[in-house]
């Protein structure tokens, strides 16, 4: 690319999380140029400053030095937005507006929304569906004809079938093993080990420290390789898991279209988030689904949320 040459207009797409962000550079046909990860962006964890510092730091890094490059638009979906900071878009355009190294996204169109939304788009081009997200955190979005039904999401102490909801009940089975209440069980082993511990007292603290919840997240890897070497109680937590994530989604189906039969097609179901790695987990979310409304369509879509900030931010432009 020569110095001055002169280029055409291009998006950029940011995937907020819990515990991850992802930024994408593209072009006005979608195609990716650069992407960059940065910590987590959630305000509700880390505050809105902190949250968006890390937000700002992934523009940057996807940003092209080039100034003749036109941001025509910049969608920003971010967790908790749906939740409490939907009123609270002018603090965080404030603060965003503090970081002058990403300024040139102001000269185009920034468009501050949900990562709910930009996980659903994803997975497909249609305005209607639902977005089941089963990360750190967990929550089920729908939209159906101009209406919108959400579930869940209301912090990690509450969140069934989330990283941290499956870390925390691998835990509760590691204390019902030692304490002679509970089961034997893999997950105990592989816990010790990656912690590198040896007792009792080292666990808890590990446990009680202030990466609580990144450890707890981190164990759900450790449940779902301890059923896999097949692990009986690993088992029972991420099939309990995967019917808990069901439930709530078929509730917002209810909500959505009632009301509901099961002859009925229901709207795609695009799933987002790290938990669905587990097969033990994803075939159960299936069955329970497909038992439900055989007709629904299941998507684990191929591409980052990120991606689906970008079609969204190319939406934007074109209306």
């Amino acid at each position: 690319m020569r110095k001055n040459q002169k280029i055409g207009g291009y998006v950029i797409g940011v995937d907020g999380g819990g515990a991850k962000t992802f930024a994408a550079l593209a072009d006005l046909e979608g195609k990716i140029i650069k992407l960059a990860k940065t910590g987590s962006s959630s305000p509700r964890n880390l505050g809105i400053k902190k949250a968006i510092d890390n937000l700002a730091l992934a523009i940057k890094r996807v940003l092209p030095r080039n100034k003749n490059i036109k941001i025509l638009a910049t969608f920003l979906g971010l967790p908790t937005l749906e939740e409490e900071f939907r009123f609270k878009k002018h603090l965080i355009k404030k603060e965003l507006l503090k970081h002058k190294e990403i300024s040139p996204i102001f000269k185009g169109k920034v468009i501050i929304s949900s990562d709910q939304l930009a996980g659903f788009r994803s997975g497909t081009d249609r305005k209607d569906g639902i977005c089941l997200i089963a990360g750190s955190g967990q929550v089920v979005h729908g939209w159906f004809n101009k209406n919108e039904a959400k579930v869940s999401g209301w912090g990690y102490l509450t969140e069934r079938g989330s990283a941290f909801w499956v870390g925390q009940k691998g835990l509760e089975a590691i204390w019902q093993e030692l304490d002679g209440s509970g089961h034997k069980t893999l997950i105990t082993k592989l816990v010790f080990k990656k912690l590198k511990i040896k007792n009792q007292e080292d666990l808890l603290k590990k446990v009680y420290s202030k990466k609580q919840i990144e450890t707890l997240c981190s164990f759900s890897i450790l449940v779902d390789k301890a059923a896999r070497k097949g692990d009986r109680v690993a088992k029972k937590i991420l099939v309990s898991a995967g019917k808990e994530l069901s439930k709530m989604t078929i509730s917002v189906i209810k909500k959505l279209i009632p009301p509901f039969t099961k002859k009925k097609a229901g709207p795609p179901l695009v799933l987002i988030g790290g938990m669905f790695k587990s097969k033990i987990l994803l075939e159960t979310v299936k069955k329970e689904i497909k038992k439900f409304s055989s007709q629904t369509e299941i998507i684990l879509p191929k591409v980052i949320p990120a991606i689906g900030a970008v079609k969204l931010a190319i939406e934007e432009i074109k209306k």
